[in-house]
């Protein structure tokens, strides 16, 4: 049974995502956030294909607070996006509020060179 606080971000995702759709130029930077970890990918939606991710799990150095974590996976997705030839991003949250761990791997992608 999912919880209110489930139920919540669910719906505020549904209207987020009704807006939003990413594209092979533009496509989505979506984000999600666990109690421990965090994971970002590039999707696009109409075709269905992820084209570049990165997590905490992912990282070596994956010591220290968790929103210094966040802002270095966002400059890893940045990094391999610029390498694919990916600038231009459209940022969904995920039903998240833009804050802590969420805007820090949001302003670590800027820092990697995405544009959002």
């Amino acid at each position: 049974m999912a919880t209110q606080k489930e139920l919540r971000r669910e719906r505020i995702k549904k209207g987020i995502r009704s807006k939003i759709s990413g594209t092979a130029s533009r496509p989505r930077l979506s984000v999600f956030r666990s109690n421990n970890e965090i994971y970002a990918q590039l999707i696009d939606d109409l075709a269905g294909n992820t084209l570049a991710s990165a997590s905490s799990t992912q990282l070596k150095d994956s010591a220290g607070p968790k929103v210094e974590i966040s802002k270095s996976v966002g400059l890893a997705l940045a990094q391999t996006a610029v390498s694919k030839g990916i600038s231009d991003v459209v940022f969904d949250r995920g039903g998240y509020l833009y804050h802590g761990r969420i805007k820090a791997l949001a302003e670590g992608a800027r820092e990697g060179g995405l544009k959002f």
